[in-house]
């Protein structure tokens, strides 16, 4: 997978790359500014959705090694990824809860300070009653908008495909010997902790925050950012950790603002799809097995005949 990783790369795709990810970087720490940063950040993720088309290239397996071959192998392997990351995202969650109390109180509070403002708008008899369109446009713009942004955040999945591709080329480079002795799997794991901890930094970048909170913060996010990085690795697919990425965000918030346990009931879905998925997929393995066995049988008694 390094060798892929590390091709070499052109001049506009190493442009785009700096752009995507120290771009990113610089524009979401503008955010707490300047709402024009907000909109060029938001310019840079949709825009990073082209340039993933290039480096999902180089992170795909080659046909023959185990690359999914249609949409069932990849529907499972997506339902799989999913569900790692909802039972590793609870877990993280669990932890932060009890080792990071100021950071988890602060949240909790963000999410009912929404929520509350949220069914306040709702409950606008005046507004509804005087203004009823107005008011029907205004609630599809705010979940649109959260929507909107969920479905960017996924995008942040080529954020850290271009970051773990610099970093290689850099070990590479200042590495030569321990590259070229078989070390390369070592730097791919540096590499995934290194993105899975700007992850977490990058999360308190667009507000100013007490430290404790901060701390919180970065160890949460950046546990959750691991847990991409490895379904990325796993699947060696862009756009299954993109989707899962962005679909978890929005049943989050979903589940937050709008709809009691969304989470929940999308994963159960989601297992449910799994599970009759790997049941047909071992029912297909045995029966592509006794084929193979009776034809090998035949075969031999072909042969002794």
């Amino acid at each position: 997978m390094t060798t892929n990783l590390t091709e070499p790369i052109s001049k506009k795709l190493l442009f785009a790359m700096l752009v995507v990810t120290i771009g990113a970087e610089v524009l979401l720490y503008l955010t707490r500014y300047s709402t024009l940063a907000s909109t060029l950040y938001d310019a840079v993720m949709v825009s990073s959705l082209f340039i993933g088309w290039k480096l999902h290239r180089r992170i795909k397996c080659q046909q023959g090694q185990g690359y999914p071959k249609g949409p069932r192998q990849l529907t499972l392997q997506f339902t799989g990824a999913f569900l790692i990351f909802f039972f590793g995202s609870t877990l993280i969650n669990v932890y932060s809860n009890i080792t990071f109390q100021d950071f988890s109180e602060d949240y909790d509070q963000f999410v009912q300070d929404y929520t509350d403002n949220q069914t306040y708008d709702a409950g606008d008899d005046g507004a509804s009653q005087t203004e009823p369109i107005s008011s029907f446009f205004e609630k599809v713009d705010t979940i649109g908008y959260d929507l909107y942004t969920d479905s960017l955040a996924g995008l942040e999945e080529v954020w850290r495909l271009a970051y773990i591709i610099l970093l290689l080329v850099i070990f590479k480079k200042m590495f030569p010997r321990r590259w070229e002795s078989g070390s390369r799997d070592r730097f791919l794991i540096a590499a995934l902790f290194i993105t899975s901890i700007l992850f977490g930094i990058d999360h308190t970048l667009d507000t100013e925050q007490p430290w404790a909170i901060r701390m919180g913060a970065i160890v949460t996010f950046a546990n959750m950012g691991f847990l991409f990085g490895i379904i990325l690795l796993w699947t060696r697919n862009l756009w299954i950790t993109v989707m899962v990425h962005a679909l978890y965000d929005i049943t989050a918030t979903l589940s937050w603002y709008y709809i009691d346990y969304a989470v929940e009931y999308f994963t159960l879905g989601v297992l449910i799809v799994h599970l009759c998925l790997y049941t047909l997929d071992k029912m297909n393995q045995k029966r592509l097995m006794r084929i193979t066995q009776e034809v090998q049988r035949v075969e031999m008694t072909q042969n002794i005949e």
